[in-house]
């Protein structure tokens, strides 16, 4: 095992985080403001904050490169939600709102006089292979696109996240630290995140497994997931693809059934595969999203000394649930008393 080194940063942080308004973002803003960091946050779509926002196209250069000279931090998480059809369009989209705001900053990173000292990109664990006999760990650096036992159609996902981390790579930035950060499923209490669609389908009664059951779920809780990124931070002698994953993935079939018990159900019907092709059809997704074994786990973060609160699925699971619904009880009273106005829905947020 490495021998951990921790070091010397100034206090506050001056973090950026571009593509920062949507689910992950948002969660990371808050923890980073709530810490005392100066955050930024580029968005497409700007709206008052506690923290500091600024507007981005993510396609050309404008005031908020200030933001990024002397920043100790830069987060891109910018990239068109997957949870689409798969049709022309909206491939290109996906591709493209990852690898040009991507090879943006790259270009500007490059060219400052004080560029940032670390800039973290947001990957996927998607680009390791569909994997039901072994896990996938940088070590191993086994991408997919090409199984067998996987639909064609799949490759795309994993072209995206190759394209994406060669942007990111090829990027001219020596005094910058670079690291793609290769994460599963997040899973938080917020409203719409990964989290809460799994217990979606368990309180209506849809907790079953998906599809046969057997391909593999890899998650990590939000907690984990904010350390992993302030051990990153902290820690200077690691770079390259992270995988930011909990180190015990589980089948699907295990995965829902320890949901429903967090949650206090014993029973949840199972969706087979023709249920799903036509829910996702009439919910505009890919069933690849629940379908793809991704049995990834987190072996660099491991081997060099870090340590998850939430390694395994059923602690996290109670501790999501626990707070989901305290969370969910006071929405309920906020609700309540604030106006209704109207809704308003962005697919294309990035």
């Amino acid at each position: 095992m490495s021998k951990l080194t921790v070091a010397p940063i100034r206090q506050p942080l001056r973090i950026v985080l571009a593509g920062g308004s949507g689910h992950v973002g948002t969660i990371l803003a808050r923890h980073f403001h709530c810490r005392g960091h100066r955050v930024t946050v580029l968005t497409r779509t700007p709206k008052t904050s506690p923290w500091r926002v600024l507007a981005w196209n993510g396609a050309s250069v404008d005031r908020w490169v200030n933001a990024l000279e002397d920043a100790d931090v830069v987060v891109n998480l910018a990239g068109r939600s997957v949870n689409c059809r798969y049709y022309a369009a909206n491939r290109r989209e996906i591709l493209e709102s990852r690898t040009r705001p991507t090879r943006l900053l790259g270009e500007v990173i490059g060219n400052l006089a004080r560029p940032p000292r670390l800039w973290m990109n947001a990957s996927t664990a998607t680009i390791y292979r569909h994997s039901l006999d072994r896990a996938m760990d940088e070590a191993t650096d086994e991408l997919g696109g090409n199984e067998p036992d996987a639909p064609a159609t799949w490759r795309f996902s994993v072209e995206v996240a190759t394209c994406w981390e060669e942007c990111f790579f090829a990027a001219e930035t020596p005094a910058t630290r670079k690291a793609a950060l290769r994460t599963a499923a997040m899973m938080a209490p917020d409203r719409d995140g990964a989290f809460d669609i799994f217990l979606r389908l368990v309180r209506f009664g849809l907790g079953g497994a998906i599809g046969s059951g057997q391909q593999f779920v890899s998650w990590i809780h939000e907690t984990d997931f904010i350390r992993a990124l302030e051990y990153l931070i902290a820690h200077e002698d690691l770079s390259g693809a992270i995988n930011v994953a909990a180190p015990c993935p589980v089948p699907n079939g295990e995965f829902m059934r320890v949901l429903r018990e967090a949650w206090g159900r014993s029973f949840g019907a199972a969706v087979d595969g023709w249920m799903l092709e036509l829910g996702a059809v009439l919910l505009r997704t890919e069933t690849e999203l629940v379908l793809k074994s991704r049995r990834v786990v987190p072996g660099r973060l491991l081997n060099h000394g870090f340590r998850f609160e939430f390694p395994e699925w059923p602690a996290a699971a109670r501790d999501l649930v626990e707070r989901w619904r305290g969370r969910d009880w006071r929405r309920a009273k906020q609700d309540a008393a604030a106006p209704v106005l109207p809704a308003t829905a962005d697919s294309k947020k990035w």
